[in-house]
């Protein structure tokens, strides 16, 4: 007998009173035939998955899963009608994610995941975690979801990832779902939790090392009171997060400093040419990761000037123009804001400097605002053309930020 149930993250939200979109069915007793002639539409490649004909919402043929090969593809699925729908919750991730309510809104939990609820645990369903790589970035990017509610990852869920990163598990990852479950992890509240998660079970090193080596790297005291590179790129990742909903900006925070990782041990605590050195490393790890280019191209700016940002009262006019357009903010002036509050995020993420007044952003503002003034149809008429027209741009650019700059030199010796 065909019957349906409602499954998976819709009713943990419900459970816990958190917001929710989507919601997920699961179907049991039912064949492709049945879903097919009752209108559904088969969208499931590796398994049997259908949108309905007037939710549009998705309906899996109940199924449970067997291993066959190394990574997140090596399975072989089997979906009938004989499945119950105990056999296709035990093959889920984490007890929270294994309820289910039938059409009478009654909840079905065989494996205590409104007990898990309710301790704000983490934790996995059955041993059968640890046969998909994939999980142990759900793992984290669930905590990522919950840890401002207190949720924590249970001690034995941890070791079973870590035993699934010894074993080379998480080298058979893809890196377009690295980048799916990273990505999603950024748009949630505790981004941070996301990577102290994978840094506990040693993913990190596999899937991020140029941020997992910046654990242990020191920073000059004076001006990182935190001392550890690795602690300072969390805590501007957190103030990231207070800033800016917007993940580009989280990831340019949170990658904004790799460049230190690769500082000479010798050099330390000093870091001379770590924004050109961790620019330089963007392209390639943004390739590796699949990383979309509006996110690389973000991270590798932030990586590059953001001591620009920092100093931005202390440079030339000419040197402030100059940074706007290897920012290239005239034409794309909604990068340039990003740039400035993933900068502004960096400036605060350090003990002390959390609610602090930063004016280097609005001065850094105020210079763009300026130079965008130039009258270029002006100058057109004047007989300026071709390089010598580039050449007045920026001249008449120079001039109108001195302005800004002279004003600014003059309010804080009053203020001073």
């Amino acid at each position: 007998m065909l019957k349906t149930y409602l499954v998976g993250g819709a009713v943990r939200d419900e459970l816990l009173g958190y917001p929710f979109s989507e919601r997920d069915w699961v179907v049991v007793g039912a064949t492709v035939d049945d879903m097919l002639d009752a209108g559904y539409q088969q969208v499931g490649k590796d398994f049997p998955v259908f949108l309905h004909p007037e939710t549009k919402e998705e309906y899996a043929l109940a199924r449970t899963e067997r291993k066959t090969a190394p990574g997140y593809r090596g399975f072989e699925v089997h979906a009938s009608p004989d499945v119950t729908l105990e056999q296709d919750l035990e093959r889920r991730d984490l007890t929270i994610n294994a309820m289910a309510k039938d059409g009478a809104g009654k909840l079905i939990d065989p494996f205590n995941g409104q007990r898990d609820l309710a301790d704000k645990i983490l934790r996995h369903v059955s041993p059968a975690f640890t046969e998909d790589p994939v999980r142990i970035l759900r793992v984290a990017r669930f905590h990522a979801r919950y840890a401002h509610l207190g949720f924590t990852v249970a001690d034995e869920t941890l070791t079973l990832m870590r035993q699934m990163v010894e074993a080379g598990e998480v080298d058979a990852l893809v890196p377009e779902r690295v980048w799916q479950e990273m990505q999603k992890a950024l748009g949630e509240r505790t981004p941070t939790a996301f990577v102290e998660t994978l840094r506990q079970c040693g993913a990190l090193q596999h899937i991020l090392p140029e941020l997992d080596c910046l654990w242990g790297v020191p920073q000059p005291e004076q001006w990182h009171p935190e001392i550890d590179t690795g602690i300072h790129t969390l805590m501007v990742l957190q103030q990231a997060c207070k800033l800016s909903g917007d993940p580009q900006v989280r990831f340019a925070a949170l990658l904004h400093d790799i460049g230190k990782g690769a500082t000479p041990k010798e050099e330390w605590p000093k870091h001379i040419g770590h924004e050109a050195r961790g620019a330089d490393m963007m392209p390639a790890l943004c390739q590796r990761l699949r990383v979309p280019n509006d996110y690389r191209d973000l991270a590798e700016r932030v990586a590059r000037f953001h001591l620009h940002y920092h100093r931005a009262l202390e440079l030339k006019p000419a040197t402030t123009v100059k940074t706007l357009e290897q920012l290239d903010a005239f034409r794309k002036p909604e990068r340039f804001e990003q740039f400035l509050l993933a900068c502004e995020a960096d400036a605060r993420g350090r003990p002390g400097y959390e609610d602090r007044e930063f004016p280097q952003g609005d001065y850094f503002r105020a210079c763009f605002d300026a130079a965008g003034k130039v009258d270029v149809c002006s100058l057109l008429k004047q007989g300026f053309k071709n390089h010598a027209l580039a050449d007045k741009i920026r001249e008449e650019r120079v001039r109108l930020v001195a302005e800004v700059k002279n004003n600014a030199d003059i309010s804080a010796k009053v203020h001073n």
